[in-house]
């Protein structure tokens, strides 16, 4: 399979991604987020975008592994996180789970026990 930065008709159809998003997975719009937060009942503030960025940068840098090291990930947003909490701070953003609901507004696949009820998420 090649990589899409190789496959000349994936960039040809490759959307422009928003400057402010820059690792923003393919197809992902703010637009399309903000419907899933009014769905989910969030409204959306600065630092749930901050969180999304995170997100996104974090699924960018590790794009490599076969699988997002959950543990790995929880700990990268508790530090990034840390001045104001930590995932404290970020369950009262997100209600339905740091990681499950923060994934899904990034459009972003959470890791599997991300979406377990017994780890702490609603999702």
């Amino acid at each position: 399979m090649l990589h899409a930065s190789t496959d000349i008709n994936q960039l040809i159809n490759e959307p422009k991604t928003d400057p402010d998003f820059p690792h923003a997975p393919l197809g992902w719009t703010r637009k399309e987020t903000l419907k899933v937060a009014q769905d989910e009942g969030l409204e959306l503030t600065e630092d749930h975008w901050v969180t999304i960025r995170a997100l996104q940068r974090y699924y960018a840098q590790h794009e490599d592994d076969t699988v997002i090291n959950l543990r790995d990930l929880h700990d990268a947003l508790d530090e990034c996180f840390h001045p104001k909490g930590g995932l404290k701070f970020l369950y009262t953003l997100f209600p339905g789970g740091p990681i499950a609901q923060s994934c899904r507004l990034a459009g972003l696949k959470a890791p599997y026990i991300a979406t377990d009820p017994g780890f702490g998420s609603v999702a």
